[in-house]
């Protein structure tokens, strides 16, 4: 999901909570579930420097975005599922230099515009197997995923942008959004993905997932914006504070983000490559058939890297958000 104008969007699993026995999946269940996750990015950076002059200046962009991530999953058998996530989301982005002729100094009167986008996004269909028999191996696991990811969601949404006539009259235009509030980027895409658990404790759990999602595609002609791999991994450890009622509590770190050059095929088109690495602490709520989990990652690093051209790496910003909200909510039946 977009982590400010770094367009990550929602590649959550719905494979559950791996530290509690009582969650593994048996064949012929279906669990299903509902994540929600909010940020509000305003924090310019170029590479890893934060401009300050933004906030100070009120030129900052900021971007709003609530993301709902619908997943349903259904277990083959006890070691290989299968999962389907739809995300929709809404978004709100304001800005002073996209409004006015995309500059600055043609907006003198320091007028913030805003554009929305809000519909479904791109469908993704993953097959997961573990390794070892879940059933046998409560302590300790790993499960590999395999995934593709549909065009489902909308790539060219458009809204108004506000322009100035030869007498200084406002008029809007109808234009694409900016790429981070796109409800899609297009294209197709495959996935790999893998997470594990061990035990090292009595009452503590090692956890860790990492994503890959590969996009040939280059570009969209539509809009000019790049289709680009992006990334995602997770370390922690969880503890059982109150097992007999299924509480645990969480801390880890996290990264994600787009990388600059994608790993097949060409880099070409519009893109805002970066990452985020966050310290995140968590709870989780699991009972027989239902968990809850809630995590707020927090920033520590925030990278906007080099955009690849055909004439070398260009230097660029992009905003970022604090902290994020993040929760999910599963059934099982």
């Amino acid at each position: 999901m977009a982590q400010g104008c770094i367009a990550v969007r929602p590649m959550s699993s719905v494979i559950g909570n791996v530290n509690n026995p009582n969650q593994i999946m048996h064949p012929g269940q279906w669990q299903v579930s509902l994540g929600y996750r909010y940020l509000h990015s305003f924090r310019h950076y170029l590479g890893s420097e934060e401009q300050t002059q933004r906030i100070e200046q009120g030129t900052q962009v900021i971007n709003d975005t609530h993301n709902f991530d619908l997943g349903v999953s259904y277990a083959v058998s006890s070691r290989l599922s299968l999962a389907l996530n739809l995300p929709v989301s809404t978004n709100d982005r304001s800005s002073l230099y996209e409004h006015y002729g995309n500059s600055l100094t043609a907006n003198p009167d320091q007028k913030r515009f805003h554009t929305y986008s809000k519909g479904i996004g791109d469908l993704r269909l993953t097959a997961t197997y573990w390794l070892l028999d879940p059933m046998k191996h409560s302590k300790g696991n790993i499960a590999i995923g395999l995934g593709v990811k549909a065009p489902t969601g909308d790539f060219n949404v458009l809204d108004q942008f506000h322009r100035l006539d030869a007498d200084k009259k406002d008029y809007t235009v109808l234009k694409a959004v900016d790429q981070s509030i796109q409800l899609g980027d297009g294209g197709w895409g495959g996935s790999i993905e893998v997470q594990g658990y061990r035990q090292v404790f009595t009452k503590t759990s090692l956890y860790f997932n990492g994503f890959y999602l590969f996009s040939p595609k280059v570009k969209n002609e539509s809009t000019g914006f790049s289709v680009p791999d992006q990334f995602a991994a997770r370390v922690g450890l969880a503890y059982a504070l109150i097992p007999k009622h299924g509480f645990a509590v969480s801390l880890g770190g996290r990264i994600e983000g787009l990388p600059s050059i994608d790993a097949f095929g060409s880099s070409d088109g519009g893109r805002r490559p970066g990452y985020i690495i966050s310290v995140e602490p968590g709870v989780t709520w699991s009972g027989i058939k239902n968990t809850f989990a809630l995590t707020v990652p927090i920033a520590l690093v925030r990278n906007r890297t080099p955009t690849w051209t055909s004439t070398g790496m260009k230097p660029g910003d992009a905003a970022f958000a604090d902290y994020l909200i993040s929760a999910t909510v599963s059934h099982r039946f």
